[in-house]
């Protein structure tokens, strides 16, 4: 599909040959960006870089678009999108399976999940996780990080109920006998604050420093990365420019998202941004920045595991190499 593709662009890219320098200087670059779920705060720097004209400076055209059935790693491995969102668990199995995508930027610096549950549950540490039922989502790391946690604190992973919530948010969950689940604080966990429901959370980094990963990372294919360098440069030059918008101008990031998608709940957005403000860039000399180290932590665990099909060279899995130089 990809060679009939190629085939039938050949003759527009022939004429375009033809045409003079002014007018190629006018044409926009066009990409595509595919979000990992839904927009949410996440995403904050790509709104940013698109509605204050970062993208337009730099000659690009960024469409974004939300994964549907298949999943942002596949669509950017396939050419359908240049760049996508993805995380370090999803980016390490694809890395695995043969599929030739890298991450070219950490959208977080550190892991903000955790597993959380409603405070009257009584849940204040991973050993307390012993005899209450679990609510996950059908991955098979899930089990293997609640028993991180757990033999890191004393407790038997085999002492949980584990059940499959399917698309059940925390919300639902909890409401249905389930006691904990997987969030990420940074949206659930305000959502929760501001909703007055206030939960206990075991973050993961805080009880094993292997799974402090990067979550959520932006990825690119191997093959676009080497065709087109300065076009990858350019974009993430515009995104580390919205990103850092979002970190000086927390509000005003939330109003443009907000605006951009007025389905999300205004008052969230607001709060979530506040928090992730403090987290895009954290303790990294600029945003966006990635260590091997934390590559390599990671895969090891998931070797450890037997969660891993074939090692990965953690090396091969990262770049810095797009993001524009110098600390933000």
């Amino acid at each position: 599909m990809r060679k009939k593709w190629l085939s039938l662009m050949l003759p527009p890219l022939i004429l375009a040959g033809c045409a003079t320098g002014a007018e190629e200087e006018k044409k926009e670059k066009e990409l595509t960006v595919v979000l990992d779920w839904t927009p949410n705060t996440n995403h904050t720097g790509l709104y940013v870089a698109s509605k204050k004209g970062y993208f337009a400076k730099k000659g690009l055209k960024v469409r974004i678009i939300q994964p549907g059935e298949t999943g942002a790693e596949q669509l950017v491995a396939s050419g359908r999108a240049q760049f996508g969102v993805s995380g370090q668990e999803a980016l390490t199995n694809a890395r695995a399976s043969g599929v030739k995508i890298k991450a070219v930027a950490a959208i977080i610096q550190h892991n903000t999940s955790g597993f959380a549950s409603p405070k009257n549950r009584d849940i204040r540490s991973p050993q307390d996780y012993e005899g209450k039922t679990y609510g996950g989502y059908g991955g098979p790391i899930e089990k293997s990080m609640i028993g991180a946690l757990m033999k890191s604190d004393g407790g038997d992973v085999e002492q949980v109920d584990i059940k499959n919530i399917g698309s059940a948010d925390y919300f639902t969950a909890v409401k249905k006998g389930i006691d904990f689940t997987w969030i990420y604080y940074g949206w659930t966990g305000v959502e929760a604050e501001l909703r007055g429901e206030p939960l206990n959370i075991q973050y993961v980094k805080d009880y094993a420093k292997e799974l402090d990963y990067y979550t959520p990372v932006l990825v690119s294919s191997e093959s676009y990365l080497k065709q087109d360098p300065e076009t990858a440069k350019a974009f993430l030059s515009a995104v580390s420019e919205g990103y850092t918008y979002a970190i000086d101008h927390p509000e005003d990031a939330a109003r443009i998202l907000s605006k951009a998608e007025p389905t999300l709940d205004a008052k969230l957005v607001e709060k979530s941004q506040e928090y992730l403000a403090k987290e895009y860039q954290a303790d990294a000399p600029r945003w966006g920045e990635m260590k091997t180290s934390v590559y390599k932590a990671f895969s090891d665990w998931l070797a450890k595991e037997k969660l891993l099909k074939t090692p990965v060279d953690p090396e091969s899995m990262y770049t810095n190499d797009f993001l524009p130089k110098g600390a933000n």
